[in-house]
Parts: C-alpha cells; structure tokens; sequence
C-alpha cells in the first residue's frame, strides 16, 4: 500500500520534503525503517552519501516540481463517500493519499478524549461479544457507530489513543486483541491518507476479525499446549464462523466482510481457509493480516509469551513477501516508528524509559517517559522527555536500545494505572 510518490534525484531535495523510500533498501543505511523529513543541507548530504535518487511523499511534506511517480487519486468533488459506502480494491488504492491528517491536538489534550473514546469503544465490545455468546446479531451500523469516537480521535492525535491502548488492562485476550486491531486498523489507514469514512469500516471490520472465536471450544483458546491437526482445524474454523455471525446482523459492506474472511490468508499461499495467494487476497485482508499478527506477537496468550514491538516488527519484515504484503509491512513499520508507543528503550543515560508518542520527522527521536534512574530504580515521579528536542540540546539524549517486556521487573500498566 503506498503513498502518493514523487521520484527525486537527491540533488534536486529541498527543505520540507518527505523521503518515504531510497533507491535502495533501507537496511545498511543510517535511515534503517525510517521516513526522513528534509530539513536540513546536512540531510541532504547525508543522502547523496548512500542514494542516487529518492522517492518523496507529497502527502507529508512540500511537493516537487515535475511528473508523479505515483499520483494517486483524490477524493472526487462533492465531499466524503457517503456513509457505509462499498469499496472495491482499485478505489481503495487509488484513495490513498486523499485525506491529509495533521495534528489537530496536542498529546496532553487529547488525552482527555482518547479516555473517553476508549472507554466507549470498550464498553461497546464488552457488551457486543456478551450478546454474540447469547446468539443475538449486532448490526454492523451500531458497530460503526460505536468505533466512530475512537476513529475521531484517533484521526485528531494517533498517539494518544494508541498510549491508553498500550496500557490495556490486562484480561481476555480475544477482548482486548478486538480493540487494539481496531485502533490499529484506523492508525494505519490515518497514515497512509484514506478517507475518514473507509477508516471507520476499517476499525469495524477489525473489531471484528475474531468473533467467530466466540463459537469454539473455549478450551481451545485457553490451551497452553500446542495444536493438534484436528485442534488446528477447528481453530480455523473461526473464520468462517465470523462471517456467518456477521451475516446475521444485516447486509455488511463487501469489502468489510473480505477484510474479516481473509485476514489469516498468506501472500505465500500457506494461509486459511481459501489458501489465496498475492493480490486473490483483497486488500483489507493484506492489511488486516498485518495488524493481526503484530497485535498477537505483542500480547500476553495463554500459549506464547509477549514480545517487545520491535522484535515484531522485524518479524512481520522478514516475512514480506512470503506470508505478508511487502507494500504493507513497510507501510505499517513507517506507522508504528522504530520504538512503538508502548515499548521499553534504554537510554544512554542508562535511564529506562516508555515510548509515549512519535515524532514524525525523526523516527528514531520519539517522545518518551522516563521511568527508572541510571541504577534502573523506579523514579518516585516519572518524567516527560521529547528526545528530538533534546537532541538539539547543549546535553543530548538518544535511545541505544529497545528492551523486552517487562525488563527490570517494569510493568506499565502497574506504573500508570
């Protein structure tokens, strides 16, 4: 999935624009699975350093003069898609890069309304998961309605909502894995410029991915050994059991549907239940694949511990191209930053910290929240740091690494609720 794109001989850069991709991977360069905004002659010089030209996003800094490389298609005249609109894959890929999201609120004030969106969002799954168990259909309108505060938020300032979600109490996983694709869902679709609407169906058809679940042995799901084949059949089952809840709640728009049936298919044909191989899997599934895996390697399962956000990260990109969409991968790595909200970095002051929210100009540079001392002791009061600010600073500080869940005995969601 790509943004809108300009081809740039790296001579021709100027101040303001964004570098989304080099004429070379990412990998051996010191920009490694990172965007750059130009901003400097030295970013310049860095650049001419490694590549011969570059690839620019309009869509997130100054444009250009010359032909698109890619130049995607904009929301027609007349406004927003109608509500509940259908979507095919070729209109969703040409709306890339249709809407512009510029922060719209601060962090801190956000934060208020991200409580509250949260708070919503759950309770409304709370209850849609207790009637699916009792067979009552939920109209997949009251799901749109639902998600649609989260979507706003999320739309004004994405690191607020994706903080609170970071610290999700902890319980059912199948609960919690709803909401937070759902976030993610809307995170990723943010970034890559779809329009308000199509993220709304997409935080609903990932809120929606799992459902079928609730039709399984529940001893499955809670089973710490691993699958046997017929376990495994039955496990994959859920796929199909979604969509005929679904179903049951009145007409669901095709592309929300394909995203729900299609989200456990595999690039490389290994996948469930149609073994669907490349661009057979609708474009929803691709990115929905993406979310659902990165959100289960990141959380607590009965069967498999957690892994820090980095650590998933290289794992969805070692597997592009093989169970995962490349376009895709790459996309979502640009969404997340290096450090994810939510993930533990070392300093090299030797201080512990938590990623809080990303600067978009300087991946590497997020905003953090300082939670031990250099003896690795928890703080008494925990304290804000924006490493890009500080980075320009007489005393700098920069993360020298990324650490697992849990290290030095850190939990998050003990610290902050």
């Amino acid at each position: 999935m790509l943004s809108s794109e300009r081809r740039v001989a790296v001579a021709d850069l100027e101040k303001g624009m964004y570098v989304c991709r080099l004429d070379r991977p990412w990998e051996g360069t010191p920009f490694l699975l990172q965007g750059l905004h130009v901003e400097t002659d030295e970013d310049v010089a860095l650049l001419s350093h490694w590549c011969a030209h570059v690839y620019v996003d309009v869509a997130q800094g100054a444009a250009p003069s010359g032909p698109a490389l890619q130049t995607l298609a904009r929301t027609p005249a007349g406004g927003a898609p109608a509500r509940g609109r259908r979507y095919d894959d070729a209109e969703i890929s040409s709306l890339q890069g249709a809407a512009a999201y510029p922060e719209q609120a601060a962090f801190e004030s956000e934060l208020p309304e991200a409580q509250a969106a949260h708070a919503q969002v759950s309770a409304f799954a709370d209850r849609m998961l207790d009637d699916m168990r009792e067979g009552r259909p939920v109209a997949i309108e009251d799901v749109r309605t639902a998600v649609e505060p989260m979507v706003r938020s999320l739309v004004r300032n994405a690191d607020a909502f994706l903080w609170l979600d970071a610290l999700r109490v902890r319980g059912d996983y199948e609960y919690r894995h709803a909401l937070s694709c759902s976030a993610l869902a809307v995170a990723f679709g943010r970034h890559v410029g779809l329009p308000q609407d199509l993220l709304v169906d997409m935080a609903s058809g990932a809120l929606l991915l799992d459902v079928g679940k609730l039709r399984i042995d529940p001893g499955l799901l809670t089973d710490r050994d691993e699958y046997s084949a017929q376990a495994r059949i039955q496990m994959q089952a859920h796929v199909a059991h979604g969509l005929d809840i679904v179903d049951a709640g009145g007409l669901v728009p095709a592309h929300v549907r394909a995203m729900i049936g299609t989200h456990h298919e595999r690039i490389d044909g290994t996948g469930y239940p149609h073994r669907l191989e490349g661009d057979a899997i609708p474009l929803l599934g691709r990115v929905a694949a993406v979310i659902d895996a990165y959100d289960a390697m990141t959380s607590e399962r009965p069967h498999r511990r957690a892994v820090a956000p980095h650590v998933a990260l290289q794992t969805l990109y070692r597997e592009r191209d093989r169970q995962f969409a490349a376009e895709v991968v790459e996309q979502f790595m640009q969404c997340m930053g290096v450090y994810p909200n939510g993930a533990l970095v070392e300093l090299d002051t030797g201080e512990v910290a938590i990623v809080t929210a990303q600067n978009a100009a300087r991946r590497l540079q997020p905003r953090v929240m300082v939670l031990t001392g250099p003896d690795k002791r928890p703080l008494a009061e925990f304290h804000s740091l924006d490493l890009m600010v500080r980075a320009h600073g007489d005393d700098p500080v920069r993360i020298i690494g990324a650490l697992a869940p849990g290290a030095y005995g850190l939990d998050p969601v003990e610290l902050f609720l």
